[in-house]
């Protein structure tokens, strides 16, 4: 027998077909043991040996199809040829033109138009009229019967026209069942995409409103507690000014001086703190970078451990103004320094620094603390995503947020020496306007 071909794996409907034809051929094999060894038949052994072979035959068919191919599925004919030679043998030695094993002429062009074209059903037919005329003809004399021979060929004939059109009817209804579980797939896919899209959209917004919550609180909190120390440090104040004013001894007069001055040291601090507690607005105007960049260092200087860690900026004079919220800006960057006194230890170093790129401005802020491994950067903008201990994982889902709504875009990358870099970069308006 010619080795099967194991070069591409079938099509669907081509590995349904072959188990069908599987089956068929063992029920077969299985009523032709029968039908010669219960009861008396002549040349038995000749009959169980020709068995044999159509036994091994299926036998390595169902192994193929186990595998997922198809045994001699290039060579379709062959098979045809060697069923028609099988079954013309059973017939000879079975009973001549009226043996039961004719029928096994229906079941290969059955098996063959569920698995073949109807080009190669007809020459199988063909091929199995020839097998069953040359039996006629080798048969003696008193053994033939021109009716039998003539209506099994009709039959034959019949059969082939009827299994090709079943077969044709079931490929087409299997190929648009196959084209609609496809498109089924795709829309689910698409559905999928579409409620993970909503979704991701759902969990940015209430991410955002949380965080501008979170801010509006701590606003009115810092706004209390400015009120509720100024007052009594106005009193403070005015008393140490009025000492000063009396007639007083060298010793006494520097300690006013040094009390005076850290009183305003606080009252300075507390002008800050009401400043960034003030409601945020989100109206556009021209923002100095320099300025912004400023007021972000020096409300993170109050941050715990931000007075042992070097903090720099490298800011050029002369750069663009730039059109937003201011408030929003001072917010971004602040989220970015603050994150970076977070990542760094005792006497650690942070650098921000500005530079003019292609039509916009690049600030870049750099530390040298842990880093920050490759499977959690795939997710640093993630809302509710943090590294911190203690962390709620808004703080660049928001600073992302507020530099696209002004056309910018925020990127981390890994120094090769360690530390972390984040990248904002904020485009230059037409006609741009140069910081004074």
């Amino acid at each position: 027998m010619a080795s099967a071909s194991l070069s591409a794996t079938p099509p669907r409907w081509e590995l349904a077909a072959e188990t069908i034809a599987i089956k068929i051929r063992w029920f077969g094999l299985l009523v032709g043991y029968g039908l010669v060894n219960v009861g008396s038949a002549e040349g038995r052994p000749v009959l169980n040996a020709i068995l044999a072979l159509g036994a091994l035959y299926a036998l390595c068919d169902s192994y193929y199809s186990l595998r997922g191919r198809v045994f001699l599925g290039r060579f379709p004919l062959t098979i045809s040829f060697m069923e028609a030679l099988f079954i013309g043998l059973l017939c000879y030695f079975h009973g001549g033109l009226e043996s039961s094993f004719r029928y096994y002429y229906f079941l290969s062009l059955i098996c063959c138009a569920i698995r073949h074209s109807a080009q190669v059903t007809y020459v199988t037919c063909a091929l199995h009229c020839a097998s069953y005329g040359l039996l006629y003809f080798a048969l003696a004399p008193d053994r033939r019967d021109t009716v039998v021979l003539g209506s099994t060929l009709i039959i034959l004939g019949w059969v082939t026209w009827a299994s090709s059109a079943m077969a044709f009817l079931l490929k087409r209804v299997g190929d648009h069942l196959g084209q609609l579980n496809v498109a089924l797939r795709e829309n689910q896919a698409q559905l999928e995409d579409r409620i993970a899209e909503r979704t991701r959209e759902l969990q940015e917004a209430q991410a955002h409103l949380l965080h501008q919550e979170k801010m509006a609180a701590f606003g009115l909190l810092a706004a209390g507690i400015a009120h509720e120390v100024g007052n009594p440090l106005t009193s403070i104040s005015s008393l140490v000014q009025m000492l000063q004013r009396r007639d007083c001894d060298a010793y006494t007069s520097d300690r006013l001086a040094l009390v005076n001055g850290q009183l305003q040291r606080i009252q300075n601090t507390l002008r800050e703190l009401v400043n960034f507690s003030r409601p945020t607005t989100t109206e556009h105007s021209w923002v100095s970078l320099p300025e912004v960049i400023d007021e972000a260092l020096n409300i993170a200087k109050y941050y715990k451990g931000a007075s042992r860690r070097v903090v720099e900026a490298h800011v050029p004079p002369n750069l663009p103004l730039l059109h937003g919220a201011r408030d929003q800006f001072v917010q971004a960057f602040l989220n970015l320094v603050l994150n970076a006194i977070d990542a760094t230890g005792k006497g650690g170093r942070i650098d921000l620094k500005v530079t003019r790129e292609d039509g916009s401005l690049m600030v870049t802020v750099r530390d040298d603390g842990h880093g920050i491994s490759p499977e959690r950067a795939s997710r640093l903008f993630q809302p509710y995503f943090t590294t911190k201990k203690h962390g709620t994982g808004l703080g660049l889902f928001v600073t992302r947020k507020l530099m696209a709504d002004h056309g910018g875009s925020v990127e981390f990358t890994a120094p090769p020496d360690g530390g972390a870099e984040f990248h904002v970069r904020l485009p230059i308006p037409e006609g741009d306007k140069v910081t004074r």
